[in-house]
């Protein structure tokens, strides 16, 4: 059985996160709350919650770290395409809570999510507060896909996305990219490398680099806030 450190609710004395578990990759502590300072603690320190119903709020910091550099990540052509033609509408925080909750339905039959009722709870009060954020796609005045996660200082914590329409998650990650750019945000986070994030330009950075660069970059406020409503995509 793995024994982890255990937080108290209230403590954000999180763990050094070289102290992480190589299996399961990242696992660093236990316990805690998600309040809203508790998570904030743990973005900065390149930290975030995942877990499922039947468990204690685990914490992790796996290494290497999936990010993408604004401007470096991948569109294809058809993709390019598709936007241009598409009838489908790009808004940003206008349906945060439905976003949230799309991209907590299993994916798979007897699939379960670690998008919890608290951490649905969590999320939506730092949205509340400002610091998270959705990208929606939208068509005919429907939600058909989308993505949502954390702005601190000029980085972006990718937490979810979802779609029900053809590209539509895609046409919000590339907004999203747009918005970093425009912003100055200077890194997303994408957590755990896979071939669909690869595949949109993710590139994997170990701890100490990826901690680098939080450090420098959490602290340092973008040009403007994130966008509000409808948004104009140019692709």
């Amino acid at each position: 059985m793995i024994e982890l450190p255990w937080l108290l609710p209230g403590s954000s004395q999180f763990p050094p996160t070289a102290n992480a578990l190589e299996d399961p990759n990242g696992l660093l502590a236990a316990g805690g709350d998600l309040e809203p300072d508790t998570l904030l603690t743990a973005y900065r320190l390149g930290i975030f919650p995942w877990f499922d119903e039947s468990q204690p709020i685990l914490w992790w910091s796996p290494s290497p770290r999936a990010v993408i550099i604004p401007g470096e990540e991948h569109l294809s052509r058809s993709l390019k395409k598709h936007i241009r033609r598409s009838d489908q509408e790009i808004r940003c925080n206008t349906a945060f809570a439905e976003v949230m909750l799309a991209c907590a339905e299993p994916r798979a039959e007897d699939e379960g999510s670690w998008i919890t009722e608290d951490m649905v709870d969590a999320y939506i009060e730092l949205h509340e507060l400002g610091h998270a954020h959705s990208v929606e796609t939208w068509h005919e005045g429907t939600l058909v896909g989308g993505l949502y996660g954390l702005k601190v200082g000029s980085v972006f914590f990718g937490e979810s996305m979802f779609s029900r329409q053809s590209n539509a998650s895609k046409y919000a990650f590339a907004t999203l990219c747009q918005i970093a750019r425009e912003l100055g945000i200077g890194l997303i986070d994408c957590q755990v490398h896979n071939s669909h994030l690869e595949s949109l330009g993710s590139q994997d950075i170990e701890r100490p680099a990826f901690e680098t660069l939080l450090q420098e970059l959490t602290s340092k406020p973008t040009s403007q806030q994130f966008p509000q409503g409808r948004h104009l995509s140019e692709f």
